[in-house]
This record gives C-alpha cells, structure tokens and sequence, in this order.
C-alpha cells in the first residue's frame, strides 16, 4: 500500500512538473511573440511615448527605455496628497493632462537618433484652451529647435486652434499650417501628423487621416538639427510672463506622440487614424480639478474660487429657473492674467457652487478674437438670457466693444445655461469725439457693459472717462437705449466724476452697476450706483476701492441723480473690488466682488491659482437713509458646529479665557462690544500661541475708523503687511461685527453700514487662535464662534 502512494505521489509529481514546462514555454513564446510584435511596432520608429504610466513624475520612452523627467508645479509638494502629474484617461491606456503652465516633458535628444532627410511626427491631443500667442510662439506639443539659428523641429497650436509644423534647415526657417477648416478643437481628440520629406520635396499635415496643410520646399533641403533639449508640452523658446511664467505651453491632454525616422504615406495616416475606431469623449478628462489644491492652506474653502488657475472679477450674475449662476474672468492658461474668458458656475443658494464648462472664449472670426472681457446678464422679452460682454478685438480701434451672446435654453431646455451664441456683429461701438458738457469722452476707454430694463427700453451703462483735452475730468459710464438689445442708441453720460477733488475715483469708471435698494419715507425708489475705478497712470490707490452714490433713477431720461456728490467707500479694506450686482428672485439687491489676494507671481506660480471672490452681499437702504450692508443670510447654511456662545455680558479676559483654546482658519464671528470707557476695542486673529503671528481688527472710537493691523500677520518677507482703515460712522457706542475667516480671506462686517476685505498669509501652521482686546473698559454683550464648511 506504501508503495502504491508512492508511485503515485511521483507520477502527480512528473504531472506538475510538465504542466510548470509546458505553460512556461507557452509563456515564453507569448513574451517573446509580444517582444516581435512591439520590435515590428517600432520598426522605423526614432522614439514612441505612450504615457500609459498612469502615476509618477517620468514618462518611458519605448524606443531606448529611457525615464523622462515630467516637470509640473506639485512634483515635490509636502502638503498635497497626490502631487502626481495629472494621469487621466488616454486615446489609448493613459495619457498626461498638460495644466498650461507647469506641465511638461523635458528630453534629452543626443539619446535620440533623429533623422535630418525625412521624418514624421505623430500625436494625439486634446486641447482644453489656447493661449492667445504672445510673440507668436506655437504652444508646442514638441519642441526640438533653435529658430534664431534656423535649426530644429517643432509642431504645435497658435491662436484659436490653429496650429502648424515648423523646421529649420541652417538657413532659412519653414512653416507648414493647417488650412483653417482642420483648425482644432476644444474639448475633442484630434489625430495630428506632420511628414516632413526630402525625397518628395515637401512637409504635409494630417487631421483624423485627412490631408490638412501642404509646403512644397525647395530641392535638397533637410533639417539641421540644434543643440537642444526635446521638449513635450512647452517651447525651447517661451514667450515671457512678467518674469515668472513661460506662455508658449500646451494646454490639455497628449497620448501616443511618435517619431519616425522616416516619411511616412498616407495610407499608412488613414490606417493609423482608423485603428483607434470610435473617438472617445475627453471632455471628463479635460475637467477643472478642485482637488489638485488640497492641502493648500491658503486657499479659501467657502468663498468663490475659480476651479484652477486665474480669476479677474465675478460678473454677469444671473438668477434664472431657480438657481444662481455666476461668470468670472478666467485664464485658462495658467495663474497670470491673459487670454481671458468666461468662466461659468451654477449654485441653488448662492453659496454652494458647481463648476460648469467655460461659457464664453475668444474665437477667431468672432467679435471677441482678443479677449471675451467682463459684462452683464439679462432675461430677455422672450425669457431667454442673455450676456453682454466687453469683445476684445486688437484689429480695430477701439479694440472694446459690446458683444452679445444668447443662450440656447429655449431650444434645449438645459437647466444649467452651457450652451450660448454670439451675435455675429458688436451691438455696440464707441463712437469718436462724443462731446459732453465736461469734455470729450474718451475714445478707447469702453468696457463693462451692465444692462437693465427701465420702461419699454433696455438701458445699458458702458464704463469710460471724460477729458478735457489733455486732462482727464474724471471717469463716467455711458448711458445706451435699445428696444431689441442690438440696436443701441447713445444718450448722454449717466454722471460725470470729479478726479481733482476725490482723486481715488480715478480717470475711467469700470464696472457701474446701478441697483434699487428699496423706497425711502416718502415711497420713493432709491438706487445705489457703484463703479471700480481705473487710473491712467500708476497710482497708490490702483486696484484698492469701490465707490458708490445713493440717489434716484429719472427713468423718463436715462438720468442718475445723486443725493450726494461725495462719494462713499463700499469697502475700508483694500482688497475689495470688481463689483458686479443683480436683483434676484427675492428682490434682493445682490453685489460681487473680487477679493484681490496680493501675492507676487512667485507665490502665484507655485500655488497655481490667483485670487476668488468675496462673499455675496445684500445692499439695501436702512432706516437711516445710509446704505446697508451685509452678507447674504444663506452664507448661515456653511455653519458646522457651534464652537462658543456668549449671550450674557463679560469682561473681554473672562472671555479670552474661555476661548483660550478655540482655534480655526474657517469661522465665522459674530460679536458685540460696548465702548464704555474704550477708545480702541477688536479681536486678534489666525494668532500664533507665541503670538509672533497675529492679525488685528479693531475699530477707534475716537476716530470712528475700522482697521486691519497685518504688521505681524506673517513672518514671512515675501507678504504685504501694513495696517489700513477708513471711516466707520454708526451711532451709540455698540460695535457690532460678523468676521469670516476663511483660510487667506478675512472678512468683517461693521454694524450692518461697511465691510473691511483683506488678505493674511501666515507661515505657521498653528496661527489659528482668537483674542479679544481693548484699549480701555468695554464689556462683551455677546459673541458666537461657528465652524464654517465648503462651498464644493
């Protein structure tokens, strides 16, 4: 019986092991089938990337197996989770998501044997944006050459998706570009090849296998190569931004991009194209990403952001079927402004938002090629919005003019306003040598449409200056009637400013708005008109102020009429700006604005965003005729948790030493102080427990001023500091404040009549403590602390 077990146990042995040889000559034949197949791939082939890495910070080039470095912003980021490259779904397996600014392949190209007499460059892209082409540089996909000395290759996109291959023979530098109609598209997978051939005296351009662009050259030429490195994503050459940013850059994703070392047909171009079938929809890829910030502690959390990279100010704030939209100047590009267009996000509470797609971007052939500026947004006779933009156009002069695009809504009834079309003519155009009883308008100063309905007209208010002759007057808006919204009719200015006596009104108002506030003692409707000023020069109060008259609207003639011609500062920080408003569905007279952050463009460039809105706030006339001020009551929907209540008074060091160990960077304040004997009563915030970091908000009884003290905000050098106020005037001697922090964003809301915005950057992780503080007797009525959450 032993023995039967143990021929058994041998023939199950002999069994095993035959199965072990049999499977792996099975698997070595397919290794070595798959290593023919991949050898026969790269026949002819100088270098293949696929980018199906999928994580990490290099990319393999299949040819030489060599590790290629990735450049991108976060590589080493200590407080980011993921500060990977941006992987996402390819054409094929992976591909890399180039941001625009930071992303990109650098190559060294003495380990490539590339060919001078005949070459081919194919790749897949899809483009998110495109820059607008500073010093007419391609924003390259590849980048091998020196045009100063006529040497190289590269291939590329330009201005409004059209793009080009371009090559250097020592002597003379070529261009090949795509006919217009195979410009390229945003938010779709496009084939490019580019076929460069001695022998056929010629370089030819691919779009999805179709002939694109065509370049007869002369006999003999070939290409002289340089000393360069390869780049995948950005120019050898970059134009400049400032002195921190290269333009140049290829925004999007990129898969599969090859070299060969030769010609190929174009046979071979349809096959290729027609292997991959069904093009799939990158669009999801393509998506602004939020969380690519996580970690940053800086970065507001419940104020509006743009989802990436550069916002000008939020406009064209839209209340339609129930929920809020809001636009905002966007660079898609990177965190620097330019190539402006117009973001778009949607919210039911206007505090809670959803990113959508961009809404508006320049085009060529449009009225817009330069730049889609900032504007309105209206519902129109037959309930379909509409937006008014400033179109940038640089081929004419002025290059501002008024731009209309209508939604689609009526025919596809989407509930979130993606779809728009622009009119194809400018409704409005800023005539020359307009005279006013002032001065001239100036010619060139055009922008910021805000439109309203006002009777049986619509009315648009267009921002400008007034000179007289050489000297400026003071800024304006211009008052435009239409019936039909593209037919506009110039009336008269709707006021004029006085820059000599209130000097920080500036030359050119930008941005008026002009919103009712609610009817005074005698039943009449009140208005408030608020402007951004511009200055023509460089200026101490440049990018600081709002400004704003309460007065009546003579809607017979398009007439303003202020009660006052002093004007009043919205805002005592210096951080408040870009002011935008509508009505909404409650009948709320609802204000924007862009909180400047006031970082350098190193800081910019390395946190990879610039600057978010401020909270929405509530305009209305009180009681005392004074403007009011406040933030929307919805912002009470982001309270979590309800740190610290005080409902019955205390002394300031009974409180301090119940708050001791309260610390955020997201709260809001409510509290309550009576003066007493004080002359300077506020709190400390984002305090260190050293107190080497602190921020203070106090306000001086003595001179009715609100301030901000940020001399010890940071410890770093590279932060504005300062203190900076402005007059508060409230009766009694109660101070009320509601303070939001919110990472860098601070702001405080005095006694319902003002607001102070500013901006701290501590550098200490736990600058995160409250204290109390008075420069005499003062009693605390009351005071909440509440956990703020998200907006996304």
């Amino acid at each position: 019986m032993k023995r039967y077990h143990v021929i058994l146990f041998m023939i199950v042995i002999a069994l095993v092991i035959w199965f072990v040889i049999s499977n792996s000559n099975d698997e070595q034949e397919q290794v070595e089938e798959e290593l023919r197949e991949e050898d026969e791939s790269l026949e002819g082939v100088t270098a293949f990337w696929t980018f199906d890495e999928g994580t990490g910070t290099t990319t393999v080039e299949a040819r030489s197996n060599q590790e290629h470095h990735i450049h991108y912003v976060f590589n080493n980021a200590v407080d980011k989770p993921n500060s990977d490259p941006l992987w996402k779904q390819g054409i094929s397996g992976n591909a890399l998501l180039f941001d625009g600014y930071s992303t990109w392949v650098s190559v060294d190209a003495s380990t490539l044997d590339i060919p001078e007499d005949a070459m081919t460059i194919e790749a897949w892209v899809a483009p998110r944006a495109f820059e607008w082409g500073n010093e007419g540089k391609l924003s390259s996909i590849l980048s091998y050459h020196n045009q100063e000395e006529n040497q190289g290759i590269q291939l590329g996109v330009f201005r409004h998706g059209a793009w080009s291959f371009q090559f250097g023979t020592g002597e003379e530098w070529l261009e090949v570009w795509a006919d217009e109609e195979f410009r390229l598209p945003r938010n779709e997978w496009s084939h490019l090849v580019a076929v460069f051939s001695k022998e056929r005296n010629e370089a030819v351009l691919y779009r999805n296998g179709e002939q694109a662009g065509h370049l007869e050259v002369p006999p003999h030429t070939q290409i002289a190569l340089p000393d360069q490195e390869l780049r995948i994503g950005k120019n050898n050459a970059p134009a400049k931004i400032s002195d921190t940013f290269d333009a140049s850059m290829f925004n999007g994703l990129i898969d599969e991009v090859t070299i060969y070392q030769k010609a190929i047909e174009p046979a071979f171009v349809k096959e290729r194209f027609a292997q991959v079938g069904e093009l799939p929809d990158p669009s999801v890829e393509l998506a602004w990403e939020r969380s690519r910030y996580d970690g940053d502690r800086h970065r507001p959390q419940f104020h509006f952001t743009p989802p990436e990279h550069w916002m000008n100010e939020p406009h064209a704030p839209l209340y339609f079927n129930g929920q809020y939209h809001l636009f905002y100047q966007f660079n898609p590009a990177g965190p620097y402004w330019g190539g402006i267009h117009w973001g778009h996000a949607v919210s039911d509470d206007l505090i809670h938002w959803r990113d959508l797609p961009i809404a508006l971007a320049p085009e060529a052939g449009q009225v817009d090629p330069d730049g889609v500026w900032s504007g309105d947004s209206i519902i129109d006779d037959e309930g379909n919005p509409a937006l008014f933009f400033t179109a940038g156009n640089d081929s004419m002069m002025p290059n501002q003019m008024t731009g209309l695009a209508r939604s689609t809504f009526l025919e596809d009834q989407h509930p979130d306003l993606e779809n728009w079309i622009k009119h194809p003519e400018p409704v409005t155009i800023q005539e020359e040598e307009i005279q006013t009883e002032k001065g001239t308008v100036w010619h060139g100063q055009f922008r910021d449409p805000f439109v309203f309905k006002s009777g049986d007209k619509w009315v648009q208010l267009v921002g400008s200056g007034i000179k007289n002759g050489e000297e400026s007057v003071g800024g304006t808006a211009l008052v435009y009637t239409s019936e039909n919204l593209i037919d506009w009719q110039y009336e008269h200015p709707l006021m004029i400013g006085n820059v000599l006596d209130y000097p920080k009104t500036g030359d050119v108002w930008e941005l008026p708005v002009l919103l009712p506030i609610g009817e005074n003692d005698n039943g009449e409707e009140k208005y408030v008109f608020l402007i951004n000023p511009w200055f023509d020069v460089d200026s101490e109060h440049a990018v600081k102020y709002v400004w704003y008259w309460i007065g009546s609207w003579d809607g017979e003639n398009y007439q303003f009429i202020p009660d006052n011609e002093e004007p009043n500062l919205l805002d005592v920080g210096e951080h408040f700006t870009g002011p935008s408003g509508m009505v909404d569905g409650q009948g709320r007279a609802i204000v924007f604005s862009i909180a400047q952050d006031r970082r350098t463009e190193e800081s910019r460039y390395n946190a990879g965003w610039a600057h978010n809105a401020g909270l929405p706030i509530v305009l209305s006339l009180r009681n005392d005729h004074r403007l009011g001020v406040e933030p929307v009551q919805e912002v009470e929907r982001l309270r979590e948790e309800h740190l610290y209540a005080l409902n019955t008074p205390a002394t300031i060091e009974d409180v301090n030493q119940q708050i001791a160990d309260l610390s955020g960077d997201m709260l809001e304040i409510e509290l309550e102080i009576e003066r007493k004997a004080a002359q300077k009563v506020g709190i400390k915030i984002r305090q260190s427990p050293d107190q080497k970091e602190e921020t203070l908000l106090f306000y001086r009884f003595d001179e009715q001023t609100m301030n901000v003290d940020r001399e010890r905000s940071s410890l770093s050098d590279h932060v504005e500091k300062g203190i900076q106020g402005g007059k508060v005037e409230f009766e009694g001697d109660l101070l009320r404040l509601r303070v939001f922090l919110d990472r860098s964003m601070v702001e405080a809301y005095i006694n319902g009549v003002n607001s102070l915005t500013t901006r701290v950057y501590p550098s200490r992780d736990d600058s995160l403590f409250l204290e109390l503080f008075s420069e005499g007797e003062s009693e605390v009525k009351k005071m909440n602390v509440w956990r703020m959450g998200s907006a996304y």
